[in-house]
């Protein structure tokens, strides 16, 4: 029996070329202002906000509509200290051999080290993991372009990290296994990425950086 469809209209508003131009510009400006930050402050963050981006992040598009991720909230403190604990050793083996010259002198200007201070001081963790298949009354489902889904829906979590006056960092501390362990996710969710949220603390400060123009990573035909 084939599947019935359902569809409904789609709510558009429409807006002036105007209006386009001047949200365009002012959301690009708003997000050109966005830094990662590594010195946070314990200042808490209401879980509401945590509950809202994490809404946001889920509002993305995704392969067949799978909706392939899982978004783990951590504010325990016992929890984080575990998770900075087994983070801390994985980069420590990183900095002490994996990683190339190469990757190590790419890294040089950042002046970051194995030590992730802020695992522990950011008053809220995420963690993303990504489903490959999901378990439905024990049988496997294939999700489809899982890695794409999840990368566009975490792009989205951290603008709306940003949107909402808080800082995050991208921290993928390789392997990344120990994470589903520590936070005992079933076998079909991997990690994927691990993001501290919170306020800057005071007197943070960021590297002088430079973003390639338009010119540079675009090409219009």
């Amino acid at each position: 029996m084939e599947k019935e469809l359902s569809f409904k209209k789609y709510e558009y508003t429409p807006v002036t070329s105007e209006t386009m131009i001047e949200r365009s510009e002012a959301f690009y400006k708003m997000l050109d202002k966005r830094r990662s930050v590594r010195s946070f402050s314990d200042n808490p963050v209401p879980k509401s906000v945590i509950e809202n981006i994490i809404k946001t992040a889920s509002s993305a598009p995704s392969g067949a509509h799978k909706q392939p991720w899982t978004f783990v909230a951590v504010s325990n403190p016992e929890l984080k200290q575990k998770i900075r604990t087994a983070a801390e050793k994985e980069e420590y083996e990183n900095y002490h051999g994996r990683m190339s010259d190469e990757w190590l002198e790419d890294l040089r200007p950042f002046d970051t080290d194995w030590n992730k201070e802020f695992l522990t001081i950011a008053p809220w963790l995420i963690i993303v993991f990504k489903k490959s298949y999901d378990l439905v009354n024990g049988v496997k489902k294939k999700n489809y372009y899982v890695q794409e889904s999840v990368g566009i829906a975490t792009g989205m979590l951290i603008s709306a990290i940003h949107q909402c006056g808080l800082i995050t960092l991208t921290h993928t501390p390789s392997p990344l296994n120990f994470l589903a362990k520590i936070l005992e996710r079933p076998e079909n969710e991997k990690p994927y990425l691990l993001l501290p949220i919170g306020y800057p603390a005071e007197g943070a400060v960021v590297p002088v950086l430079k973003r390639k123009s338009l010119e540079e990573m675009s090409v219009f035909l």
